[in-house]
């Protein structure tokens, strides 16, 4: 799942996920529940351990669904401002 998709779940911005990924901000146990419903888990999961591999492929798949959702949203902006630029001339 996205931070995208996870803050949108969990009501939550995707700048606060992103943080507490990079273990820059800690959640409020309200938002660890709500994280935890998004994610379909009970809380106590989220402190489980798991192996390195999984939470590499996990890091990567969250990386590439940014890249991915940035790339999309710098593409339309950009064909936004080309069509708004032709239709003023």
């Amino acid at each position: 799942m996205s931070q995208a998709k996870l803050a949108e779940k969990a009501n939550a911005s995707t700048h606060y996920i992103a943080m507490i990924e990079l273990t820059r901000k800690f959640p409020t146990p309200e938002m660890l529940e709500r994280i935890a419903a998004a994610l379909e888990i009970n809380a106590n999961e989220l402190f489980l351990t798991s192996s390195p591999t999984r939470d590499l492929k996990s890091f990567q798949n969250v990386v590439l669904a940014e890249i991915e959702e940035e790339v999309d949203r710098a593409i339309k902006e950009a064909v936004q401002r080309v069509i708004a630029r032709h239709l003023v001339e």
